[in-house]
């Protein structure tokens, strides 16, 4: 799968995907419909501190980079996406705004601070998603102004208590759900 930035500073640039099939890159067109979902409620990435957690390629989190966000916190453990995150993190130059954690999401502590925006494309079918949400929020992780984009399966219907769905959109395969504290 050919992966690239869509917009911001380095528009056009190609990323490299993992190896294998442990992981499933979120595909140029879901991103797009992404970023413009986010683009109507944000306005601007600018200064924005965001997460990418479930990174594989990093592509979310770079893609919020490109387009201005202050610094990413990506989240990975399974070593194929490592290599290919820290290759397109070099590749980008991007290494000054990146903090890569080679762990679990479950295995994050307590945040200094709530995010602006946390990007979530766990396995699909998985619950994941919903777990890490849930613990996040009583970690501090998520605060009233947070932003949170969850990928899913298209048939799934994602559900995290104190979050409520503030948009959702089917993409191919793929379902983009947009939640806010409630």
């Amino acid at each position: 799968m050919s992966l690239r930035i869509i917009a911001g500073q380095w528009r056009g640039r190609k990323l490299v995907a993992p190896e294998g099939d442990a992981t499933r890159p979120t595909a140029d067109r879901t991103r797009e419909t992404l970023f413009s979902m986010l683009v109507s409620r944000l306005g601007s990435f600018e200064g924005l501190s965001v997460a990418d957690l479930f990174a594989g390629s990093g592509a979310l989190g770079l893609e919020a980079l490109s387009r201005g966000a202050e610094r990413c916190l990506f989240v990975e453990h399974e070593a194929a996406a490592l290599r290919a995150l820290r290759a397109n993190i070099a590749a980008l130059r991007a290494q000054p705004v990146s903090d890569v954690r080679a762990s679990s999401v479950m295995m994050l502590g307590p945040a200094k601070a709530p995010l602006d925006l946390i990007l979530l494309d766990p396995p699909y079918g998985s619950g994941a998603g919903a777990v890490a949400l849930d613990k996040l929020g009583r970690l501090g992780w998520i605060g009233p102004a947070t932003w949170i984009s969850l990928e899913t399966a298209a048939e799934e219907e994602p559900r995290v208590n104190g979050l409520e769905t503030a948009a959702d959109r089917r993409v191919g395969r793929a379902r983009i759900t947009l939640l806010q504290q409630k």
